[in-house]
């Protein structure tokens, strides 16, 4: 099926892209290379416009290809890419306009710890519903910790998050700076080491 999203995240990690956006109807969809909700290669996450073939960037409407929908537990907006068909740049989506696809959850999964143990996921102690959110967040200050890890803190309906970031433009970003209100996209990771950690996948 041929469909339109507006790309929210692409974080790139070892050689491979993570990638997620809304439909113009608002709906989330994480674009996967197969049924375990393996990564794409930065060919397959990559748009042709009249300028050439370019990585995909958030805010960049796209056009492209899915052959199913293969859901995970803890990421059941999971859709298969085809990988015999190309991405098509299709305009983009004015920043101001951001607003109108933000998510309201009434949490980050649950609470304000950055990980959910993947047992609670696999035991239906908490269902996810939804893996990713595009949060306005308050108070946001994005951080390299002690261990030179990168991060952001916020907060959120109340809450306060640390949270790991994998937005590949986090070191253009001015360091230890309060934001009083920023956009957040924020992802549940896969399961590591028993954990399914909550990401910070874009900083807009």
């Amino acid at each position: 099926m041929t469909i339109e999203i507006i790309i929210l995240a692409n974080s790139i990690k070892h050689q491979a892209c993570c990638v997620a956006g809304k439909t113009i109807a608002g709906e989330w969809v994480r674009i996967v290379a197969d049924s375990s909700g393996k990564e794409l290669t930065q060919k397959q996450a990559s748009i042709t416009n009249p300028y050439g073939t370019f990585l995909v960037k958030p805010l960049q409407k796209v056009l492209l290809n899915l052959t199913k929908h293969a859901p995970l537990l803890n990421q059941p907006e999971n859709y298969i890419n085809d990988p015999k068909s190309g991405w098509t740049q299709n305009f983009n989506l004015k920043f101001e306009d951001l607003s109108k696809y933000t998510d309201k959850p009434n949490s980050l999964w649950g609470d304000n710890n950055d990980r959910i143990p993947y047992a609670d996921i696999t035991s239906s102690k908490i269902k996810i519903d939804s893996s990713l959110y595009l949060i306005e967040a308050k108070k946001a200050t994005a951080y390299l910790n002690t261990y030179g890890k990168r991060r952001v803190s916020f907060s959120y309906n109340g809450l306060n998050y640390d949270l790991p970031v994998t937005d590949p433009k986090f070191d253009t970003i001015e360091k230890d700076k309060v934001f009083e209100s920023i956009y957040l996209c924020i992802s549940l990771g896969e399961e590591y080491e028993g954990n399914c950690y909550k990401i910070v996948a874009n900083i807009f």
